[in-house]
């Protein structure tokens, strides 16, 4: 997991330095994934099915996630002018303690049971931010 981190890291970083203007990036980025994901996500949810679901679950989820998306939109944004400056290190440190605040939402929130080891793992995540932080 953490190559794949690495990876997707390093190929936003030289993606959003390579550009003129970082915003251009960031818009095709949206667009072409505002196309493809819920193309892909409605096939695989539908493949093998003889008649299509029930359209109003459907729509209310996408109501309750339209927000969601908009903040993976704006922390998307925050992060690669960030990643566009340099010290990509840190910017790639504090954009990975977002599974430690989502992990916490889904603790306090939804009431998912964390464990001893699954919050050791998650103050590692948050420590390894503060170190490269300080150092």
């Amino acid at each position: 997991m953490g190559v794949l981190v690495a990876v997707y890291t390093t190929c936003d970083a030289w993606g959003i330095r390579l550009t003129p203007d970082p915003f251009t990036l960031l818009a095709w980025f949206f667009c072409i994934w505002a196309v493809d994901f819920p193309t892909r996500l409605a096939g695989r949810l539908w493949r093998g099915r003889v008649s299509l679901p029930v359209r109003r679950p459907l729509i209310v989820r996408g109501i309750f996630g339209a927000p969601i998306a908009f903040v993976s939109f704006v922390s998307f944004v925050g992060v690669m002018p960030a990643t566009r400056s340099g010290r990509v290190g840190e910017v790639a440190a504090l954009r990975e303690t977002s599974t430690v605040i989502a992990a916490g939402i889904g603790w306090a929130v939804l009431g998912e049971k964390v464990g001893v080891v699954r919050a050791c793992l998650m103050g590692l995540i948050a420590l390894g931010a503060v170190l490269v932080q300080i150092g």
